[in-house]
């Protein structure tokens, strides 16, 4: 890994993507999405402050974990610009995401063992089976067009 001289503060977007091990066409991503600024020279090319390393590796570590980017952008939001993110800034985000990863593993354990049911079944039905229809609340009462029906007919009840 290349390192950088203490005294360059700014770093190109090659010295960012050798440095970060993110793609140069995933740290334009990342700008584009907010979650890191660059500023442009007059020859119009982007210069990182050296703090935009920790950012990066702060988004792909929450990446890495399932959290979406406009759940991350807003977590840096509460951060100062040009400021490393501490340990003590991602202990108080990623708490503020545990609820959340702990609903998803909650969701993929029962995906994982109903998958196994289906697997057994073969039926794949999609009136019944729990990967296809999950929580279906309507399936007991009306089929998918029927429904669309039902549901149209009482917005024009309401309009007239």
């Amino acid at each position: 890994m290349p390192q950088i001289p203490e005294k360059i503060h700014e770093l190109t977007v090659g010295q960012l993507a050798a440095r970060s091990g993110a793609a140069v066409s995933a740290l334009h991503f990342y700008e584009s999405k907010g979650l890191i600024t660059s500023r442009r020279t007059t020859g119009n090319q982007r210069r990182y402050h050296r703090d935009t390393l920790r950012r990066v590796a702060f988004v792909r570590a929450a990446q890495r974990v399932g959290i979406p980017l406009a759940t991350i952008r807003e977590a840096l939001a509460e951060l100062p610009e040009e400021r490393t993110p501490t340990r003590e800034d991602w202990a108080r985000l990623s708490e503020a995401w545990r609820a959340e990863l702990d609903q998803r593993i909650t969701q993929l354990n029962r995906l994982r063992d109903h998958l196994t049911d289906c697997i057994g079944c073969g039926c794949l039905s999609l009136a019944t089976c729990v990967l296809s229809n999950p929580d279906d609340v309507f399936g007991d009462r009306l089929t998918g067009s029927r429904l669309m029906v039902e549901r149209r007919g009482s917005r024009q009840g309401r309009r007239q």
